[in-house]
C-alpha cells in the first residue's frame, strides 16, 4: 500500500512563505492528477490547487497569484509553493494523487500537514 508523505508545514508570519511537498512511499503508475486541499477547523475540506498529467494547473480564487503547484514526474512528487501567506490560509493541507488502473480511477491521500499563519 503506497502512502503519501507530506512535509513543509509549520508556523509563519503574515506575508511569509512555505513550500509543501508530497512524495509517495512507492511508485505510482497511471497518475492523472495531483491536488492540494485544505481544511480549516469547523470547515469542509476544499480544493486549493490541481495539476494534471499535461501540466495544466487550476487554483482556488483565494490563492491565485500567491500559490503555485508543481510536480516532479520522475518522483511522482507534488509541491505547493505558498507565498504572501495570510491568517485565513491557516489550515491542515492534504495532498491527493489520482491514478487510473484498467479504466478505473483511484486515489491516495496524504496524512495532512498543519500550516499556521500568525497575524
Amino acid at each position: 500500500q503506497v502512502q503519501l508523505v507530506e512535509s513543509g508545514g509549520g508556523l509563519v508570519q503574515t506575508g511569509g512563505s512555505l513550500r509543501l511537498s508530497c512524495a509517495p512511499s512507492g511508485r505510482i503508475f497511471g497518475i492523472t492528477a495531483m491536488n492540494w486541499f485544505c481544511q480549516a477547523p469547523g470547515k469542509q475540506r476544499e480544493l486549493v490547487a490541481a495539476i494534471n498529467s499535461d501540466g495544466y494547473t487550476n487554483y482556488a480564487d483565494s490563492v491565485k497569484g500567491r500559490f503555485t503547484i508543481s510536480r516532479d514526474n520522475a518522483k511522482n512528487t507534488v509541491f505547493l509553493q505558498m507565498n504572501s501567506l495570510r491568517p485565513a490560509d491557516t489550515a491542515v493541507y492534504y495532498c491527493r494523487t489520482l491514478y487510473m488502473v484498467a479504466g478505473i480511477e483511484y486515489m491516495y491521500w496524504g496524512q495532512g500537514t498543519q500550516v499556521t499563519v500568525s497575524s
